[in-house]
């Protein structure tokens, strides 16, 4: 496992936002991990999330001309990102969108720079992949094309069917998605850590019971 994903790991658990235990999730199983990024709440974590994003957007070689974040939880991510990418010697421009159309000053629902060429969505993670088919929609229809997706953590569950969420996305748009670490990012960690061993074999089951190997 490359070093940036262990380090996120440790600093997702170190802030609250990976936790172990039991969890319901939006399609009703109980999981024994959850992840939320929403905790990421403050200047210093926001600043090293922005960080953990950008190295894995270039480890993943991904070819794109500017970033995009769906309101609003990728408005922070998106900001932060951006900036990291920058330092890393990246300069990219951005741009979001508001939930509400504005009528007044500059108008329309997106801030920043004008999207146009290959545009790479953000977001914490892809559930029902509802954020990623109307970020795809608002790309297209200002003219620019949807390149990728990049999200914090890939669960490696199956959606509605025998696919992931992410496998569904990537089939139904034709996008890459890079994530930081995914669930078998996960495991591994815990392998490496006696201290989770409990945790371990519960997500193990779980992996078992709802994964896709991919």
């Amino acid at each position: 496992m490359s070093d940036f994903r262990q380090a996120f790991i440790e600093f997702a658990i170190a802030c609250n936002v990976l936790c172990f235990g039991e969890f319901k999730t939006k399609a009703g199983r109980m999981s024994p991990y959850f992840f939320n990024a929403g905790l990421f709440n403050d200047g210093d974590s926001l600043r090293k999330l922005g960080q953990f994003y950008a190295k894995a957007i270039v480890a993943a070689e991904l070819p794109f001309d500017m970033l995009f974040g769906p309101a609003y939880k990728g408005i922070p991510l998106v900001s932060a990102i951006v900036i990291a990418l920058a330092e890393m010697g990246y300069n990219y421009p951005f741009c979001f969108n508001r939930k509400e159309a504005k009528d007044h000053g500059e108008g329309g629902v997106l801030v920043g720079a004008s999207m146009v060429g290959r545009v790479l969505i953000v977001d914490d993670v892809i559930s029902a992949g509802t954020s990623v088919r109307e970020s795809v929609d608002l790309i297209k229809a200002s003219g620019a094309t949807p390149s990728g997706v990049v999200i914090a953590v890939d669960r490696m569950e199956r959606g509605s069917d025998q696919l992931s969420a992410v496998q569904e996305v990537q089939q139904m748009h034709g996008l890459t998605v890079t994530s930081i670490i995914n669930l078998n990012d996960l495991v591994v960690y815990l392998q490496n850590h006696r201290e989770f061993e409990q945790h371990l074999l519960a997500v193990q089951c779980y992996r078992e019971q709802y994964g896709v190997n991919y």
